[in-house]
């Protein structure tokens, strides 16, 4: 196989893997009933997943106090609507949640 076949095939999976990866984070994000409050594109209850994103797109320690957010909870910092702890969710999860937040364009 030439090396140029061979480049894009691994492409092409790597494509796949982080398009899948995608699915299943926001999987995770229904499972773990964040949209019941949270859309990718609209506010509902919170502010959209794209919103927050864009806000926190050059903050480098968004992702762990984020992940903290979601798990203890907080208010303030989109208005009047506190945002309930979620307890449910595992150090990790909350992680991969957040990190697939923070890439929604």
């Amino acid at each position: 196989m030439s090396s140029k076949i061979l480049r894009v095939a691994l492409l092409g999976s790597a494509l796949l893997i982080a398009s899948g990866s995608a699915s299943a984070n926001a999987d995770l994000a229904k499972a773990k009933n964040c949209l019941a409050c949270h859309a990718t594109d609209k506010k509902l209850v919170g502010p959209s997943f794209k919103d927050i994103a864009a806000k926190y797109a050059k903050d480098s320690g968004a992702e762990a106090n984020l992940a903290q957010k979601v798990r203890a909870g907080g208010s303030g910092v989109w208005g009047q609507v506190p945002m309930p702890p979620n307890p449910q969710l595992n150090e990790a999860e909350a992680g991969t949640l957040v990190k697939w937040i923070l890439s929604v364009k």
